[in-house]
């Protein structure tokens, strides 16, 4: 068996995994938020820790105020966190999207870990540390994060998680534009893993970010084949197999051959009725296509019907604030643009000025999209704005790029009707 496929089963216990009780903190003082702080330190044990942290981020304003307050005080001489306290918080902040102050936290959760010589809690320090780099897009800090993990000695189990934080440095330098770098590193682990799957998979995904369509297919065929003579257990087979079979329609749609983007995607709606990402890029991608639009329309409704129930449950267990809950803005673009080949312009207006209004709608595409309708209306002075913004925007993929080039271009043919 192959080691990585006997990690993968065990890696998010490997991360999360917390031990030891953690030291009381220092005493409280007359500053109940002080004291409230202060107490983090004296939680013990991973159910507690987790019920800690969706008990403060169910509690925004209050945990905001907490935060303040923390921040400051670990910024003092003799900072008085442990490492619990200080992770409790550092996760608290990730959620409430407090970045900043959730580096801060991070940072001490290191020194601590370091002091404590725990293997265990540099691995899970590191893996929140490294995502929230990258959720942010800052790169060059998390190769440096990663970096600074794989030069660490430590036990059996950092040793065990090293080729997964290589991964996440090899997509970080992917999204630097850092191929050769990223594709020698993958080829590395490739060879380290003996005949494995996991990490061709990722060599396709590096490819695929490059722009070598052709190459990053044949990466995941031959994942695929070497998954299927895995010893991973069928179900977790089966899981990994659909992940890489989403990612093969995605670079069949950028081949332009749809008829086979559009087929992957139907065998997988059809073994996942309820999955709203399906039905959304099934009905995209036939609608961007021109093809059964009427059927489109329906599917992408339907993922945003599903989209909404899922959100439901997530209020209804209290784990979504209601301010978080809004529909999804690609699948509202989704919409929008059928509506479009539909010349239904007014109505695909008004959901994507709805989808622009979140920070996820913010994308070179949609833009594209709402410019796109302003002409359809008559509005050519709001669309020139619109594309304006486009172009300002940061490119997520490659085909950002290339759109951004098509933009360009429907600017001057516009700019140039009206001088």
């Amino acid at each position: 068996m192959s080691r990585i496929d006997t990690f993968v089963r065990t890696a998010a216990a490997a991360v999360l995994l917390l031990a030891g009780a953690a030291a009381r903190g220092p005493a409280a003082d007359d500053n109940p938020v002080r004291e409230k702080a202060l107490q983090l330190n004296s939680i013990t044990g991973d159910s507690a820790i987790t019920g800690k942290i969706m008990e403060l981020v169910s509690d925004k304003p209050a945990a905001k105020k907490l935060l303040a307050e923390a921040v400051a005080m670990a910024k003092e001489k003799d900072q008085p966190f442990n490492y619990t306290g200080a992770y409790i918080l550092a996760r608290t902040a990730y959620f409430t999207k407090d970045y900043d102050d959730s580096l801060v936290f991070y940072k001490v959760c290191v020194d601590q870990a370091v002091k404590l010589k725990s293997g265990q809690k540099l691995v899970t320090v590191y893996d929140g540390l490294i995502s929230l780099f990258m959720d942010q897009k800052k790169f060059d800090d998390a190769v440096k994060a990663c970096q600074q993990f794989l030069d660490i000695r430590g036990d059996e189990r950092m040793e065990a998680v090293k080729p997964f934080v290589m991964e996440q440095m090899i997509l970080a330098m992917a999204r630097q534009k850092k191929y050769d770098e990223a594709v020698k590193l993958t080829d590395e682990l490739v060879k380290a893993d003996e005949g494995g799957w996991y990490f061709v998979r990722l060599k396709g995904e590096v490819l695929r970010d490059q722009g070598k369509l052709e190459d990053a297919l044949k990466a995941f065929e031959d994942a695929q084949e070497k998954l299927g003579d895995s010893k991973l257990k069928d179900g977790e087979k089966e899981k990994y197999a659909e992940r890489m079979k989403y990612v093969t329609a995605g670079i069949y749609t950028d081949l332009n051959q749809i008829d086979k983007a559009t087929g992957v995607l139907q065998e997988l709606l059809k073994k996942n009725p309820k999955s709203a990402t399906y039905h959304n890029d099934l009905g995209y991608i036939w609608a961007d296509n021109d093809k059964n639009l009427d059927e489109s329309e329906k599917l992408i409704r339907k993922a945003l019907e599903i989209d909404r129930e899922e959100r439901k449950k997530l209020k209804d267990d209290g784990v979504l604030d209601a301010e978080d809950d809004k529909d999804n803005a690609a699948y509202l673009d989704s919409l929008a643009w059928v509506l479009y080949k539909k010349k239904n312009y007014a109505d695909a207006k008004k959901y994507l000025l709805d989808a622009v209004k979140s920070d996820e709608g913010k994308h070179v595409e949609i833009f594209d999209h709402l410019a796109d309708v302003h002409v359809g209306l008559g509005e050519k002075k709001e669309a020139v704005e619109v594309w304006k913004k486009a172009l300002q925007l940061e490119n997520v993929t490659k085909r950002d790029e290339a759109r951004k080039e098509e933009i360009k271009k429907k600017l001057a043919k516009e700019e140039g009707q009206n001088p």
